[in-house]
Order: structure tokens, then sequence, then C-alpha cells
């Protein structure tokens, strides 16, 4: 499967992918996300987004969790603004791809979403 023109490519027979640490940065990602045309895709984790944010099972130190923590609280934001529709493909066993696809952006400016969800940041 490919993903779309600005996101990431994608195989979920790439089993050599690795999470070690989060691609994307919560600051890159609102940056994707405000030029992200519809259907355009983003894998921001590849791993077990619970696990490896929640836990030292993950084999992430203490700031790349901190970090994990801030991208995926940025990618469910974005979801409940209705911009983002957040997805998993399954690698394996406890392996996941969790990628955001950009829908299409209000046409009306007072309701524009990316205000609020960059003044969290």
């Amino acid at each position: 499967m490919t993903m779309a023109r600005h996101g990431s490519q994608f195989s979920p027979q790439a089993g050599s992918m690795r999470a070690r640490t989060p691609a994307l940065t919560e600051l890159t990602f609102l940056a994707w996300l405000a030029q992200a045309a519809p259907g355009d895709s983003q894998i921001y984790h590849l791993g077990f987004l619970a696990v490896d944010a929640e836990t030292e099972f993950g084999g992430l130190s203490a700031q790349e969790r901190r970090s994990l923590r801030m991208l995926a609280d940025a990618a469910f934001r974005a979801a409940e603004q209705g911009l983002v529709h957040l997805v998993q493909a399954r690698l394996g066993t406890d392996r996941f791809a969790y990628l955001a696809i950009a829908r299409p952006k209000p046409t009306q400016p007072q309701s524009t979403p990316m205000v609020p969800l960059i003044a969290e940041f």
C-alpha cells in the first residue's frame, strides 16, 4: 500500500521498520497537518503506542517517551478537531503502524480549529 503524496510510504510486510524514536515531533506533526491535503497520510509511530509511550518495556528513554506522548496527544487533538482520521495497521504481533490521514479542512475561517490545536502546544 502506498500512502499519499505528502506522507510516508508504508508496507505491512516491512518488518524491519523500527520505532526506536518517534520519526516526528509534535511540532513537525502540526507543520505536516497545516499543509496536508485531504487524503494525505503520515505515519506518526511504529510499534505498540501504549507500551512505547508509557513503559520502559518499549525500549525508549524517558525523554523519548515524553516526546512520543506529546506527539500522540497532538494527533488525538487533531482527530478530536476533525482534522485527521487516526488508523492503525497491524505489522505483526504487538507491532502496529499508527497513521494520521488528513481530512478536508473547514471552509469557514471562524471555525478553523488550528488555533485551539496550536494554543495547546
